[in-house]
């Protein structure tokens, strides 16, 4: 932590079904960028808008643990954790049920800071009483693929001239920022396509997820191997 400003969590979340080289990559620029202390990656429970998981939540959450065992040395590894809970929720996945859970856990002082895709930001105004989440977290937003963060809906127009600012302040919440990454033109859909064909997905994983999917039969690799965890 830098002296003289308040301790900076990264809240990254997502399906991770599965986990791959895209999200490693979004999390690393969201690090790097905003000078984290800790990034926290949070598998959905039931993502409701997506009509559920592929994976059961034990499954993805296993695959993220082995994603950040992959990490690279240089890239601070134990600065990457897991919070389980909306695996572990019954019912719906809301984000800000999530972020006031992780509100009352970090306490009033640490700057929270949702991560989130263009994708997501421009779909913000669909979310679960998503006019408070800045109550408790700032957000910041990286361009995802080919989805651009112009033209937005007007709701996010609105809310981005209010609270949207060029840099990260030193508060708790409350501001929206944009940050750059590298495309990676990658996603979960596409992979578990490819599972499910036999198609190739070398370097499009986190070493040893490819190996877990196909051991467990996931995403219609096969049968599962029996007495495998």
């Amino acid at each position: 932590m830098s002296l003289g400003r308040r301790r900076r969590i990264g809240l990254l979340g997502g399906s991770f079904d599965p986990v791959h080289m895209a999200h490693l990559a979004l999390g690393q620029a969201a690090i790097t960028a905003l000078k984290l202390d800790q990034l926290v990656l949070i598998p959905a429970g039931h993502a409701w808008q997506k009509g559920g998981n592929q994976a059961d939540g034990r499954h993805r959450l296993a695959m993220l643990r082995l994603a950040i065992a992959s990490l690279p040395a240089s890239t601070e590894a134990s600065h990457w954790k897991i919070d389980e809970q909306e695996v572990n929720r019954n019912g719906p996945s809301y984000t800000i049920d999530t972020l006031k859970a992780l509100r009352e856990h970090y306490g009033p002082d640490d700057a929270l800071i949702l991560v989130l895709g263009s994708d997501q930001f421009r779909n913000l105004d669909t979310w679960h009483d998503w006019q408070h989440l800045l109550d408790c977290a700032h957000l910041a937003v990286t361009q995802r693929e080919r989805v651009p963060l112009s033209d937005l809906p007007p709701d996010i127009e609105k809310l981005l001239a209010a609270r949207g600012t060029g840099s990260l302040p030193d508060t708790p919440a409350g501001s929206i920022m944009f940050f750059r990454m590298p495309p990676v033109p990658l996603s979960a859909t596409q992979l578990r396509k490819q599972l499910a064909a036999g198609q190739p997905v070398s370097g499009l994983l986190p070493m040893g997820v490819e190996a877990y999917i196909r051991r467990h039969g996931l995403y219609g690799t096969g049968t599962p191997e029996t007495g495998q965890d």
